[in-house]
């Protein structure tokens, strides 16, 4: 057999094994010792086509076991048919795998550099495609090396100063060290001592307080409603979705009650008034306030409609509009071209609008909270849009989506990294789960059992102060990685100028 495909299977395999450092198996150190064997492939690449394919391959076996949760949705509740969901599905990973591949493409020009500036180079590299993955068409940031060494590996401490990206290079740094000792026949520490290092200050940055206590914590319940994703839209279904909010609400005694993404699902003007007004009375009985999913209306008359969080209770109502959208599943791009996609997947009010992106943190139960909803919690550049103002986080979510997939506990890691990024506490109300509580240090302090009618109930404290990342977000890490990706540019240029 051709060694080329031999490589070839082979990263594919490394691919594959890298999800195993993700949610639900926490397996930090994988990432690590999978992408030092990339290096190493793409070390004895021949040529930037070769190298391309071989991160190519790499990036559909991760994508390809990564992201396998967008199946369900698509056929399971999407209502597309299997083979159309797996072809779609097929796209989507070989769109993602192109960026692994940029990476290999460049690296290989890039050789002739000393291996310390090509470590560092490669690190930028890796680091500003998965920035720029995160951001075209609206971004699709999920699986993002970071998120792997979240909560567990001391290169989480990173997270606090650099955020998600920072990890990622902080980890691609790491592989690459790792590979040039290996290289080395493990003879020389030269390699290893940065590394041991980089590893250590993630341990001490673990111990720094970034951030203060802001008052006494606060009673917090998140209710799990478990509203199965094939009868949450059902009209003859309506009714007990209401009567299962109230009974889970009506039972708390917290100053902070959150339901789900959408927990009612009808617009906020046909709800009857007397239901919303029962349980306000509840959340100023108990000296709070609970928040509560649904259809906005667009208040100047138009057919436009927003995703939205309303709060009732002691304060003054309140509301929070999704601002960042999912492609295909509430906004439809290039209508005209993509139209045709709101009939195949029959996904109910696939057509939201956006909210502002600048939106102020809702005042209630005593807390300044930060509302984000479902998706929007893969963006941290977005979320620290209301910090440092912001007390607490809150993410409603619907991952009924996913079914039994991987993909809601992945949901809950990347909450793990904003948690960790604002050193604020994160708060996750979902339909199924996972619903959690989340420390500022990013360690879940209290889960709820997915697929469960219930309500969780636990303490949050509150906290003031800004973290480097929420001063300067991706600023940092970006212009890192583009300096050190010029610089290794330029020492190529100077090496070949050498040679002539």
């Amino acid at each position: 057999m051709n060694k080329f495909y031999v490589a070839f299977s082979i990263t594919f395999c490394l691919g594959v094994l890298t999800v195993l450092g993700f949610a639900p198996f926490y397996l930090f150190p994988v990432p690590v010792v999978t992408l030092a064997l990339l290096f190493g492939f793409w070390r004895k690449s021949t040529t930037s086509r070769q190298a391309a394919w071989l991160g190519f391959s790499y990036g559909m076996g991760m994508f390809g076991a990564g992201v396998s949760w967008i199946y369900v949705s698509l056929h399971d509740f999407g209502a597309m048919s299997m083979p159309v969901a797996v072809f779609a599905l097929f796209l989507l990973c070989i769109y993602l795998a192109l960026f692994p591949a940029l990476s290999g493409w460049i690296l290989v020009r890039l050789r002739i550099i000393s291996p310390v500036i090509w470590a560092l180079t490669a690190a930028a590299l890796w680091t500003l495609s998965e920035w720029l993955r995160g951001s075209l068409f609206t971004g699709f940031p999920w699986l993002a090396l970071g998120y792997s060494q979240v909560p567990f590996s001391p290169l989480a401490g990173f997270a606090p100063v650099l955020g998600a990206y920072g990890v990622s290079f902080i980890l691609v740094l790491s592989a690459a060290f790792l590979l040039l000792w290996l290289a080395q026949g493990l003879r020389t520490w030269r390699y290893v001592l940065p590394l041991g290092m980089v590893w250590l200050c993630g341990f001490y940055l673990q111990q720094v307080d970034w951030v203060q206590p802001f008052e006494k914590p606060v009673t917090v319940s998140l209710v799990q409603g478990n509203i199965a994703q094939d009868m949450k839209w059902r009209e003859d279904h309506v009714l007990n979705t209401l009567e299962t909010y109230a009974g889970l609400i009506l039972e708390s005694d917290s100053r902070l009650i959150v339901t789900p993404e959408i927990s009612i699902p009808l617009f906020y003007d046909v709800v009857p008034p007397a239901y919303l007004e029962h349980l306000a009375m509840h959340a100023m009985r108990n000296d709070g306030d609970v928040l509560v999913g649904m259809i906005e209306s667009a208040p100047d008359g138009s057919d436009a409609y927003y995703n939205t969080m309303f709060s009732f209770g002691s304060s003054a109502n309140q509301h929070y509009r999704k601002h960042h959208l999912v492609p295909f599943g509430e906004f439809i791009p290039l209508k005209p071209l993509f139209g045709w996609i709101i009939e195949v997947l029959k996904i109910p009010l696939s057509d939201f609008s956006r909210g502002d992106l600048q939106q102020q943190p809702m005042h209630v139960a005593g807390q300044r909270v930060a509302v984000n909803i479902c998706y929007e919690d893969v963006f941290g550049e977005e979320i620290i849009g209301q910090l440092p103002q912001a007390t607490l986080l809150v993410n409603v979510s619907n991952d009924a989506w996913f079914g039994r997939s991987i993909g809601p506990q992945q949901h809950l890691q990347i909450s793990q990294m904003r948690a960790l990024e604002t050193a604020r506490y994160m708060l996750r109300a979902t339909n199924t789960g996972v619903t959690a509580i989340i420390n500022e240090r990013g360690i879940v302090q209290q889960e709820m059992p997915v697929f469960t009618t219930a309500a969780l109930h636990g303490t949050a404290q509150g906290f003031t102060g800004a973290t480097p990342y929420v001063r300067f977000g991706n600023s940092l890490i970006l212009g890192l990685a583009g300096l050190l990706l010029l610089g290794g540019f330029l020492s190529v240029f100077r090496a070949s100028q050498k040679t002539l």
